[in-house]
C-alpha cells in the first residue's frame, strides 16, 4: 500500500459492493494493548505460553519480554476494522483470511490500528444481489510498522435495495 492509499481515514458511511473501487483504503482508530488484554486472551483461549504470561521466561527470548498473542491481535483487528463502519449494513458474511503473516510482535503498551485497502471486487456468479470483496489488511503499531498482514474476504450486498 502506498502513502497515497493512506489518505482516507475512517469512512463515514456504509459502502455497498458497487460503491467500492480497487484501491479504496481506510485507516482505523488506534487501540492500546494492555496487560488486561493479555490476561483475558490467555484465560479465554487457554494459551498460557510463558512468552505471554511469564516475564522472566520471556526476557530470555529473542523478544526480550512478554508479547501479546498473535491471534489476540487479530481478534482486536477485527473489532477495529468493523469500527470503521464501511460494511456495517452491507456485509452478509465473512468468507476467510488468506496468506496471513505475523511479521512483528505486538507488545504490551503498543497501540495498534488497521489499514485496509480494496484489492479485488468480484460480482457473485450465482446471486445478483451480492459481490465478493477482498481487502489487503495490515495491523500496524504506533510507529507504522506492520505487525500482521494478509487478505480478508467478505460477501457484501450490491446495494441498499437488497440489504435487510
Amino acid at each position: 500500500m502506498t502513502a497515497a492509499a493512506d489518505s482516507h481515514l475512517i469512512p463515514s458511511a456504509t459502502r455497498y459492493f458497487e460503491d467500492l473501487q480497487v484501491g479504496d483504503s481506510w485507516l482505523s482508530q488506534g487501540r492500546t494493548i494492555t496487560e488486561t488484554d493479555v490476561v483475558i486472551f490467555a484465560t479465554w483461549s487457554g494459551d498460557m505460553h510463558p512468552l505471554h504470561t511469564n516475564q522472566e521466561y520471556a526476557s530470555r527470548t529473542l523478544y526480550g519480554g512478554r508479547i501479546f498473542h498473535g491471534p489476540g491481535a487479530l481478534a482486536i483487528a477485527f473489532g477495529l476494522e468493523m469500527g470503521m463502519g464501511w460494511k456495517e449494513r452491507s456485509a452478509i458474511a465473512f468468507l476467510g483470511i488468506h496468506d496471513w503473516k505475523l511479521t512483528a510482535p505486538v507488545r504490551i503498551g503498543d497501540t495498534i490500528s488497521v489499514r485496509e485497502q480494496v484489492a479485488e471486487l468480484r460480482p457473485s456468479v450465482t446471486k445478483a444481489d451480492r459481490g465478493i470483496v477482498k481487502t489487503q489488511v495490515q495491523i500496524l503499531n504506533q510507529h507504522g510498522g506492520v505487525c500482521q498482514e494478509g487478505l480478508w474476504t467478505v460477501l457484501l450486498y450490491r446495494s441498499a435495495a437488497y440489504a435487510p
